[in-house]
């Protein structure tokens, strides 16, 4: 028996492509238990940039979802409608009918909805990114971070990276674990991208002691020893001052007050909007 083939849809826009998902994903969750692939493609601002859309898609046998606004380029994708291809246009009858209906021309500006809703959106692509990338995971994509946080265990790097996403940061953090090496990925990293956070010996044994019962640790294990953390308090100084990053003293600073001198150290002139 033949293998029934996956069909795949293109999501094409000249903005950020969210819309045409939403719609998508909300007429594709009438067909449950279905597999499809998905292909996003944003910020299609040019005619050639369509075509080359349309060419992809018809080697692949692919649907074209697009809510392109721009005049040019709708205008190229719905001259592609004639090939051999399905291309459907999700905005188009919406716009005619608001066109009749206020009796004015709209004003085909890509991206319009986003950069009404860019607080959302970029909080939500935040906090996205800070959920996948807690505690060193998906180490490969620390490049696409907007600042990654790095030190030992309890130093509030998680609950940081956190309220940065409230603002919109997209916020990585790698813990510095004793008798191992920092990832390389981390290392490699521009130091100015980078904030180590710092935390006094005393002050980290209280919250690791207190901490403990929710791990279900022993008070022997060197997780509290004070010798060991002492090492291990060291030794993640070290690595801050070789690798030349900024760093915080979180010892005694509430989780906003860190966030905001880390916002400041990655932006001293400011976050670019």
């Amino acid at each position: 028996m033949t293998k029934k083939k996956i069909p795949t849809i293109f999501l094409v826009s000249d903005g950020r492509a969210e819309t045409v998902a939403r719609v998508l994903q909300a007429a594709a969750v009438q067909f449950e238990g279905v597999e499809y692939n998905c292909i996003r493609r944003p910020n299609i601002r040019t005619p050639e940039a369509v075509h080359q859309v349309v060419k992809e898609a018809e080697k692949l046998g692919a649907i074209i979802f697009f809510t392109l606004v721009g005049a040019d380029t709708r205008k190229a994708m719905l001259q592609a409608m004639g090939r051999n291809i399905e291309i459907i246009d999700l905005l188009g009858p919406v716009i005619t009918v608001l066109h009749s209906c206020f009796q004015r021309a709209p004003g085909a500006i890509p991206g319009l909805l986003y950069d009404q809703e860019r607080d959302h959106y970029d909080r939500m692509s935040a906090f996205d990114y800070v959920l996948t990338h807690d505690d060193g995971q998906r180490i490969h994509e620390l490049s696409r971070a907007d600042v990654v946080l790095a030190g030992v265990s309890r130093s509030s790097k998680s609950s940081t990276c956190f309220y940065l996403a409230f603002q919109g940061v997209r916020a990585a953090n790698v813990p510095l674990i004793p008798g191992m090496d920092p990832p390389p990925q981390l290392l490699k990293l521009p130091s100015n991208r980078v904030v180590g956070l710092r935390i006094n010996v005393m002050r980290l044994l209280r919250v690791r002691e207190a901490r403990m019962p929710d791990l279900g640790l022993d008070a022997d294990q060197s997780y509290v020893d004070p010798r060991a953390v002492a090492a291990e308090v060291n030794n993640a100084n070290r690595l801050m001052d070789r690798q030349k990053w900024n760093t915080v003293d979180v010892s005694y600073l509430a989780v906003e007050e860190t966030a905001r001198q880390v916002l400041h150290l990655r932006w001293p002139k400011g976050r670019p909007v």
